[in-house]
């Protein structure tokens, strides 16, 4: 899932993600006028295109396949596939939110309504505005929602006065984790409409509340009619199961090994500059092509965060200078392997749940 470093303040501003921040004088201005200079801030509106044409064969084979196999228990194997393609969508989503489709606001916006809220039942706007202040503020136990206490706590201060059930959770976070991102599909779309509905949601033009509204309400409608419309009752409800368990659990594995376990910020991180903030607050993964793919890029996070307007295809070839310009001004860049980022994650989620364990 979690984009700029500043939250807009008018809808008809450009999205926060949409500019590098101002780097004059800092850590960041070298690297900034390096990247500038190989073009990787540029728009790949022709890459994203191409994957987004596939990505929606992919969604209509698989709902032909389920018109073609009609109340099988067979059609239950689609529910996989789909799950992945939906994923993409999120990827795509997120992509759109920071700018990194195409260069005008209008058709970023037209693009992540269609894939988020269209397509996952997602709210654009409630993930913009959390997004956003993830990325101001990645890591920081105040400030930055994606770390804030909630099923899941990420600080040993958190967990002092969890008690009854929520303790329980707490002393087996680690173990949970995984399990409890399985319900990551459908929680996307509730806080979605718990947003459309609140009275300190963060839609700002009542045009906008009811555009995604109504997207939303679609989806949810045209996903329920195509699954009863194709299946039985019961095999409708195994194969929405199926596939919102596997895109909630995608997405925690894409989303998971990023930040947990590294630096949070404090009084210290205050006074960190942009490179700092975002670079000692972020883990890459290695991989190669499959793990790009998997993860959406956000396995390139340094980078990532450091240019949320990046193009996705742009972030591989970004590293090696973000990298070399990190060795160069003494700031660890954190880069580990698939398995071992999600060991060192559960283990700070281990080690946070502790003194509850202890007690």
């Amino acid at each position: 899932m979690p984009q700029a470093t500043a939250t807009l303040t008018a809808p008809e501003r450009a999205p926060a993600s949409a500019a590098p921040p101002r780097a004059a004088g800092s850590e960041f201005a070298p690297l900034l006028r390096t990247v500038k200079e190989q073009g990787l801030l540029e728009r790949r509106t022709a890459w994203y295109a191409r994957g987004i044409v596939v990505n929606l064969l992919g969604l209509a084979a698989v709902v032909t396949g389920l018109v073609l196999l009609g109340p099988s228990w067979w059609a239950m194997t689609l529910a996989v596939p789909l799950a992945l393609l939906s994923a993409r969508c999120a990827f795509v989503g997120h992509d759109a939110g920071h700018a990194q489709i195409a260069a005008d606001r209008r058709t970023n916006r037209l693009i992540q309504l269609v894939h988020a809220n269209l397509l996952l039942g997602m709210s654009q706007e409630w993930w913009n505005d959390k997004h956003n202040r993830h990325h101001a503020n990645p890591n920081h136990l105040d400030k930055d929602p994606d770390v804030a206490a909630d099923v899941l706590v990420f600080a040993q201060h958190q967990a002092a006065d969890r008690t009854g059930f929520r303790g329980w959770l707490t002393r087996h976070q680690a173990w949970l984790f995984f399990p409890l991102t399985t319900l990551e599909g459908i929680a996307l779309k509730v806080y979605g409409f718990q947003a459309l509905f609140s009275k300190d949601g963060p839609y700002r033009r009542r045009r906008d509340s009811l555009t995604e509204g109504a997207l939303l309400l679609t989806h949810v409608v045209g996903y329920a009619a195509l699954l009863l419309s194709t299946l039985t009752a019961g095999q409708a409800l195994v194969f929405a199961l199926i596939h919102q368990m596997l895109l909630g659990l995608h997405l925690g594995m894409a989303f998971a090994p990023n930040h947990k376990g590294m630096e949070t910020p404090g009084e210290d991180g205050e006074r960190w500059g942009h490179l700092r903030r975002q670079v000692l607050t972020s883990r890459n993964i290695r991989g190669g092509p499959l793990t790009d793919w998997f993860l959406g890029g956000l396995n390139y996070q340094i980078e990532h965060h450091l240019f949320p307007s990046m193009p996705r295809p742009h972030l591989r070839l970004a590293q090696p200078a973000v990298r070399a310009h990190c060795r160069a001004i003494g700031i660890p860049y954190t880069e580990t392997g698939l398995v071992d980022s999600y060991r060192q994650a559960l283990g700070h989620l281990h080690e946070v749940g502790e003194p509850l364990r202890a007690a």
